[in-house]
């Protein structure tokens, strides 16, 4: 099952993801965490993240691009033999954060420039493997359609791509939520 949950930056769509996460019966959280730590910036996000979700229990994955493989990350640490008191029997549900990253990992990986249909269909290839062999998967994205700027043509692809594969994982979803201003608005399910 799969629940999609965009806004703005800065909405607040991390914490409500977080929260929505730990609110659900399940014992095991996983945090798939998307972003390439490059420069000053980038590490203080993924700074803030991580004390923002300190102590809620996730154990955090590290897969800027193909995430499907953290599914073999999953299933190792998964494994009993890793937990005398089979912690992991409560099932899992895993927050993908976040797919705006993702996409543009995927799309500008090793200086070259993925096409938008070719990057949409490896994404959403990714995203149905992971759905398939996870109870609940929490996805978060950007709203990156609000500025109505001038690109050139690299971003162009990269927002066309987005924008596919947000439509898709919404046609995917049970639930979908955009958050603004710190408010989550229930849009299906």
């Amino acid at each position: 099952m799969i629940i999609f949950i965009y806004g703005g930056s800065g909405s607040g769509k991390s914490e409500f993801a977080e929260d929505y996460v730990c609110a659900t019966p399940f014992d095991n959280r996983f945090y798939l965490a998307t972003m390439n730590s490059y420069d000053s910036e980038s590490k203080l996000r993924i700074k803030k993240h991580r004390n923002q979700r300190k102590g809620k229990g996730f154990i955090t994955l590290e897969h800027p691009m193909d995430v499907d493989e953290a599914l073999a990350e999953i299933d190792r640490i998964k494994a009993p033999e890793f937990f005398t008191n089979n912690s992991l029997e409560g099932g899992c549900i895993v927050l993908l954060e976040c797919m705006s990253n993702l996409v543009a990992n995927e799309m500008f990986r090793d200086g070259l420039i993925m096409d938008e249909t070719s990057c949409a269909r490896k994404v959403l290839h990714d995203i149905s493997r992971l759905n398939d062999s996870l109870e609940t998967l929490v996805i978060v994205s950007n709203d990156i359609y609000e500025d109505g700027g001038q690109y050139d043509i690299g971003t162009k692809a990269y927002l066309k791509a987005l924008g596919m594969i947000n439509r898709r994982i919404a046609q995917m979803a049970e639930e979908v939520y955009e958050v603004v201003v710190g408010i989550p608005i229930k849009i299906k399910g």
